[in-house]
């Protein structure tokens, strides 16, 4: 991966499954479709037929792969399930692509992973150690391994059983021949919903996804719970020992779509409070309130609305610049940000900006749009961000930097605004953040979220230590490790 794939944290995957429905494979990439900003690596959909199971995986974007009719056809069956991949762990390729599928002893059991495990080696040197044969390097098959291993008799315990040795973040969508099933893990780190149309229940990473296929929401999936779908009726199981939940806080500020349901109310809502509560913070006189797009807008809004401000994109986004885009010279790389983005060059001149983004994470985006603004013939560009200074990595499926390369771990509030180049810097306060999001501040016995990225504050310390294992991914030991 480019350094420069790294100015923003990367989202994790996307998967969606549902169950008895005459257009199965059509409705996931329907849903997966909604889900493409979660990842856009690799994509692929398993079927039943009811005797057999039929599997498709393109790299590259759903719309590119599974709108022809005749892909489709290859996956006929009254269940699916699908995923969209933005590896975190395992190299890029189509062997690693999900929902992965084996024939088990039980039955044939496909899954689909949004998350990261961290102990994924070193239950995968245990495995290998009795025997078992890895054909990916991605941490999902892990939980294959498991499952296949477990002495118990039927699918839920064995389930169980699987579920009780891994750690990290996750949420599956899993189907046997007979049943859908949804799982979260113990804290709800990463995010699963049920949804419903007419008689097919649906799981899927956001609310958006059932939206496009126009199934009605009924809920999330809570932390800890396994869900299980069978002969049309759900099933709930709670093995674990019940956990407050702390979901990942970056659901709220930028992974999730903005036309998602979060804890009962839109992403684009939570965003817009952000951005007012930056604004009560940090209010300055200027003349213009400009977000970077698109991740900025909603905050933007909530700033301009509550500092009383004029909101203008100053800066224009060109969609159709995607991570495939070829970069063949020099010359054509030099460009840099500004084949993403461009200035509305008359609206920003000799006008004093206030530049709202989500996040800060490596710095050099924004050191090139304040660049571009001020070439612009912006007066000032003072930068405002909506959350506060990123200092520590991720370890439950989000692809962010070491610590070494987040500018906040490496650098002060003075000497990130000298490396950006603007003529003030202010982060959102952690306080701020919470009263966002829940109108009260943080309880620092027991967090309501996963924050680690601000505060070190971890629910699950990985238990990997790369130095000790004799068996280690593929990807890791070709140094293609995306974490």
């Amino acid at each position: 991966m480019k350094k420069s794939d790294l100015d923003k944290l990367k989202e994790e995957c996307g998967i969606f499954g549902i169950s008895n429905h005459n257009d199965a494979s059509a409705l996931v990439a329907l849903g997966l479709h909604a889900l493409q900003h979660r990842g856009q690596e690799g994509c692929g959909i398993v079927s039943f037929d009811g005797k057999n199971y039929h599997s498709e995986k393109r790299q590259g974007l759903i719309g590119d792969h599974f709108t022809d009719p005749e892909t489709l056809k290859k996956l006929p069956g009254y269940f699916a399930i699908g995923h969209n991949r933005y590896s975190t762990t395992g190299e890029t390729s189509l062997r690693n692509i999900q929902p992965f599928f084996a024939d088990l002893h039980m039955g044939g059991l496909s899954v689909a992973h949004n998350g990261n495990l961290t102990n994924a080696l070193l239950l995968r040197e245990t495995l290998v150690k009795e025997g078992a044969i890895f054909r990916t390097t991605s941490d999902t098959e892990t939980i294959v391994q498991l499952i296949a291993k477990s002495k118990r008799e039927k699918f839920k315990d064995k389930l169980i059983d699987a579920l009780f040795q891994i750690q990290g973040g996750f949420s599956l969508v899993m189907m046997t021949n007979k049943k859908l099933v949804g799982v979260r893990d113990p804290f709800g780190i990463r995010p699963l919903v049920i949804g419903k149309l007419k008689s097919s229940y649906i799981f899927a990473s956001e609310t958006c996804a059932l939206d496009i296929v126009g199934a009605s929401f009924i809920r999330e999936v809570d932390n800890g719970e396994i869900v299980i779908i069978e002969n049309n009726k759900l099933k709930s199981i709670k093995p674990f020992p019940k956990q407050k939940s702390r979901p990942c806080i970056f659901e709220y500020i930028y992974f999730a779509r903005p036309d998602s349901l979060i804890n009962g109310k839109c992403a684009y809502e939570y965003r817009k409070s952000l951005g007012a509560e930056l604004a009560k913070e940090t209010d300055i006189k200027a003349d213009l309130v400009v977000p970077v797009p698109d991740s900025g807008v909603a905050a933007a809004l909530g700033y301009a609305e509550k500092s009383n401000k004029k909101f203008e994109l100053g800066l224009i986004r060109n969609h159709y610049v995607g991570r495939t885009f070829i970069e063949p010279t020099q010359n054509i790389r030099s460009l840099g940000v500004k084949l993403k983005l461009n200035s509305t060059k008359t609206m920003v001149k000799n006008k004093s900006i206030i530049l709202i983004d989500d996040s800060l994470v490596r710095g050099t985006t924004c050191h090139k749009i304040v660049k571009m603004l001020y070439e612009a013939e912006a007066k000032e560009v003072h930068v405002r961000i909506a959350c506060p200074e990123i200092k520590f990595p991720d370890f439950y499926g989000v692809d962010m930097p070491t610590n070494e390369e987040l500018l906040a771990y490496n650098k002060n509030n003075k000497e990130m605004c000298e490396y950006i180049n603007a003529n003030s810097l202010k982060f959102l306060s952690l306080d701020g953040l919470y009263k966002a999001l829940t109108g009260e501040k943080r309880n620092n016995s027991y967090p309501q979220f996963s924050d680690h990225y601000f505060t070190g504050d971890y629910p699950i310390r990985p238990s990997d230590n790369l130095e000790g294992l004799q068996v280690k991914q593929l990807s890791l030991l070709s140094g293609k490790s995306n974490n």
